[in-house]
């Protein structure tokens, strides 16, 4: 078993694991084979090895992480240990923290507070009959 000072590249799929970007080994290598990671501006497949210094493309839903591969750990830790296997660029910060206020100001103008009620949905259906015909 290698020692953990000896790792100098390891791949992918078992570092956004390790990293604890995925809950599941499979689930790290389904997305690398789907696209969703890029190794350096390229698209890779699961089995590239990657080193300290790449940085990483992430998408995971409509978030996007850009991460600077700091060290290598071939098992799975703790998540304060895997926070220190990366560091994410600024622009990345920022990118993911606008999405987050935008997505937080959406929601709260959806809120609705009751389930309409028959008087309400008649007006509603009468609303979309009559735009539908516009």
């Amino acid at each position: 078993m290698l020692n953990m000072a000896e790792l100098e590249k390891l791949r992918i799929d078992k570092w956004l694991w390790a990293a604890r970007f995925f809950k599941t080994r499979s689930l790290a290598s389904d997305a690398v084979n789907g696209g969703k990671v890029h190794l350096n501006g390229e698209r890779v497949k699961a089995a590239k090895n990657i080193k300290a210094g790449d940085v990483l493309r992430l998408r995971r839903g409509d978030e996007v992480w850009l991460v600077k591969v700091l060290s290598l750990f071939e098992k799975r830790r703790q998540a304060s240990l895997a926070q220190t296997m990366y560091e994410e660029l600024e622009e990345s910060l920022k990118q993911r923290q606008e999405l987050a206020s935008d997505r937080k100001a959406l929601s709260v103008s959806r809120v609705i507070s009751h389930r309409p009620s028959k008087k309400e949905r008649r007006h509603i259906i009468k609303f979309k009959n009559i735009n539908r015909d516009s």
